[in-house]
């Protein structure tokens, strides 16, 4: 057991030069599910979510990832009903799906039941309550093997996924992206993470690529994620909605009109202005496209879970 001030430094590594730490005064619950370890730290962030000893979420900064995730793309489309997320056990990207009220179902496909249960109890301050509400469908699945077979359309859907190494390297190939494309109704829209374009150019470059040898539009943007510790790139994906065509007073408009409030980032200006992109970060998107295959799939290795090393630091009175 832990003494009363004794403290934990949790280093998590970026790419094999760089990294960053995060102080826990406690660990306040922990699980291991048959796939993975599950950990909630207390945080400069609040409540923050661990596995596998990478950071996923917290209460304090979950804002940055989700609300980016989410509404550049659902505000540009014209009324969205139904969206879909694979990945998400901690409800966040569902929470804010469900700020819509045109949004008759989100369906969550979550491999990891320990997962969902676990956020559930845990994390009320990223789901606040998304779990309760009746047009949340949640499916413990292999997010993969229910796109590959989904007869259904939805006008939404967000791949909230782990970094393209390992099994999640597969949701990144073109062939799966295709599937997302063929259940994404005419007007639908995409989203996922890049990854770093500063720790991980290369990877940023890759899923980017894929993206675009599916998908006629495709947006990429920046955000600064804190609990990250980097500027993140995310993108919008779709053949006919395209987030750019809306302008401020539009975007402004629908938020209003839908109603979507509690917004602590996404606003008509943030709208617009995650999609500026430096130039640094530009040659990445006009360099040769490069697609993730079977046949030449991420040629970028993913990181040790061993390079995560927890540092205690003692504190007496």
């Amino acid at each position: 057991m832990k003494k009363k001030n004794d403290e934990e430094y949790f280093v998590e590594s970026l790419n094999d030069g760089l990294g960053f730490w995060v102080r826990s005064k406690e660990r306040l619950a922990h699980a291991k599910s048959p796939f993975q370890d599950i950990e909630v730290l207390d945080t400069h962030f609040g409540r923050t979510l661990r596995i596998d000893d990478y950071f996923m979420t917290s209460d304090e900064d979950e804002f940055f990832y989700h609300e980016n995730m989410v509404h550049p793309a659902a505000i540009s489309h014209d009324a969205p009903k139904r969206a879909l997320i694979i990945g998400g056990g901690d409800g966040g990207a569902a929470e804010e799906y469900l700020k819509y009220s045109s949004i008759e179902e989100v369906v969550m496909v979550e491999i990891d039941e320990v997962v969902v249960n676990f956020c559930k109890e845990h994390l009320p301050g990223v789901h606040r309550g998304a779990f309760n509400d009746p047009r949340l469908k949640v499916l413990i699945a292999d997010g993969k093997q229910y796109v590959e077979n989904c007869d259904d359309q939805f006008d939404l859907m967000m791949l909230d996924l782990t970094d393209p190494f390992g099994p999640s390297e597969a949701l990144y190939r073109i062939d799966f992206l295709n599937h997302c494309r063929r259940i994404l109704g005419p007007s639908g829209v995409l989203s996922m993470h890049l990854g770093s374009p500063v720790t991980r150019p290369n990877v940023f470059h890759r899923v980017y690529s894929s993206l675009s040898a599916v998908f006629g539009t495709v947006r990429p943007y920046l955000v600064y994620v804190p609990l990250y510790g980097a500027i993140w790139g995310m993108a919008t994906a779709s053949d006919k909605t395209d987030p750019l065509a809306l302008d401020s007073e539009s975007v402004e408009r629908r938020i209003k009109t839908r109603k979507i409030a509690d917004l602590q980032y996404y606003n008509a200006d943030t709208h617009h202005g995650v999609f500026a992109l430096p130039n640094y970060v530009r040659n990445l998107v006009l360099a040769d496209p490069r697609p993730i295959t079977k046949q030449d799939p991420m040629d970028e290795p993913g990181l040790d879970p061993k390079n995560h090393i927890p540092l205690k630091v003692v504190r007496s009175d």
